[in-house]
């Protein structure tokens, strides 16, 4: 009982803590599934000696921190809601390669071309990641000033 309650306090109850695991979930899991969406064709230029497009490494790197983060994030015991500024750049992150992506690809036509149809696959995955992370940063900012506990905002000290 007592790592329910300490697990779940962060995170506005039971329920909250449920929410926020499978979103930190999710989040986990479309991180990794945008490593390998984009890390085909960074392997097929590896092999092909040809450069990697700064895009595609972008996108990965991207996919990389937020599986990180949202690993780490899924502790219980960790007070989460305080790092949503961090929650606010991945969101950021993620605009910044759906909008990549999605100008590159979603008006392409496949035409039966199977690589072509993974990008426009994986453009909707960004999409999906942008989202969780914008519903992620939002809820930590409500924890955050929910959870202040009237304290004073810049040394968090004094009660108001």
């Amino acid at each position: 009982m007592l790592w329910k309650e300490t697990a779940t306090s962060n995170h506005g109850g039971f329920l909250g803590f449920i929410v926020h695991t499978v979103i930190r979930f999710f989040q986990f899991v479309l991180g990794l599934t945008v490593i390998g969406l984009y890390g085909v064709d960074l392997n097929a230029a590896r092999i092909a000696h040809k450069y990697a497009d700064g895009k595609w490494v972008y996108a990965v790197v991207v996919g990389t921190l937020a599986a990180l983060t949202a690993l780490v994030f899924m502790i219980p015991f960790v007070k989460t809601y305080r790092a949503f500024p961090w929650d606010i750049i991945m969101f950021f992150l993620w605009i910044v390669v759906f909008g990549i992506f999605g100008n590159l690809f979603i008006k392409e036509n496949a035409e039966g071309d199977a690589g072509i149809m993974r990008m426009k696959n994986a453009v909707w995955v960004d999409l999906a990641n942008m989202l969780l992370w914008l519903i992620s940063s939002a809820f930590g900012l409500f924890m955050f000033f929910k959870n202040r506990g009237h304290m004073s905002l810049h040394t968090g000290r004094a009660k108001v």
